[in-house]
């Protein structure tokens, strides 16, 4: 059942920015997706329209879509009603929405219960209006460092409801990096009785080092998209722990290794994850940029 060829969605500038400390200036995003789209990466997810209070870094969301190159498809997540009304004032085709399988920590991120959370979505996808595309990400799918337990009944209720709403795609997120293997496959067993594999993608952290191996268990599955941030960068600001989504460069090596085509240049990638990791002072290296580098 595996693919011969994936599609990588790129997260990384929103993503993979969101946690920074230090504020990226536009001008360096820009660098950074104009590489990303050079080296191949046909899907990117910009930036987001969450409030500015809450995640600095993206508060200029407005201004950035207005320069970026063109080439590829763009993303930008869509936490509620004002955000679907900034934009309206873009060019963007696709959007994104965000729920998590946890209730704690959907008050944590969003200060909503699921129910509320739930019910934000519907009024984003209803006030779009078929214009966009819409894309769904579930967080803590397997598992929630909060305490409180996350059963796949609870999953399948929340990816029932997303695709009636009319979502396309449902992202399955491993938000603090605690699925392994056997869990992932489980999970995937029970859930393609219900749902088509195609509307499905992985969205996995590196937090205890098997992201590569949940990846490997899903393409096992048939599933074909994978959520990547080049260079690791990325984490949650309201889940402790989760401390990077896997590399991209990492995953298209994998993809490589495995002759399944993925359409990125490899060199281009590495110096694109060259390029944010020197602008961020980032220490956490990926696997393929640290040989990149000679080991260093």
């Amino acid at each position: 059942m595996m693919p011969s060829q994936v599609l990588i969605k790129e997260v990384g500038p929103r993503d993979g920015l969101q946690n920074e400390s230090q504020t990226v200036p536009m001008e360096v995003k820009l660098k950074l997706i104009e590489m990303l789209e050079a080296s191949g990466l046909s899907y990117i997810e910009a930036t987001s329209f969450v409030h500015p209070k809450w995640i600095p870094q993206l508060s200029d969301a407005d201004e950035l879509l207005k320069h970026l190159p063109g080439k590829a498809r763009y993303s930008a997540l869509v936490p509620n009603l004002k955000g679907i009304e900034r934009v309206e004032k873009t060019s963007l085709q696709e959007i994104a929405v965000f729920i998590s399988a946890s209730e704690v920590h959907n008050k944590k991120n969003l200060n909503k219960s699921v129910q509320e959370a739930m019910a934000d979505i519907e009024q984003v996808i209803n006030k779009s209006n078929g214009h966009y595309q819409v894309r769904a990400y579930i967080s803590m799918v397997f598992g929630s460092p909060f305490g409180d337990i996350v059963s796949i009944d609870h999953v399948k209720q929340l990816m029932t409801a997303l695709f009636a709403l009319g979502v396309y795609e449902i992202s399955l997120g491993d938000t603090t990096g605690m699925a392994n293997p056997a869990q992932v496959d489980a999970v995937l067993s029970d859930l393609l009785k219900h749902f088509d594999k195609d509307k499905l993608a992985m969205h996995f952290h590196d937090t205890n080092g098997l992201a590569l191996s949940n990846i490997y268990v899903s393409l096992q599955h048939g599933i074909s998209v994978f959520d990547t941030s080049v260079g690791g960068l990325g984490g949650c600001p309201y889940a402790e722990g989760a401390s990077g989504n896997v590399a991209t460069e990492d995953v298209v090596y994998m993809m490589e290794q495995l002759n399944i085509t993925t359409g990125i240049h490899m060199e281009r990638l590495l110096a694109t994850s060259d390029f944010i990791s020197n602008e961020l002072n980032f220490n956490r290296l990926s696997h393929q940029l640290r040989k990149y580098r000679g080991g260093q």
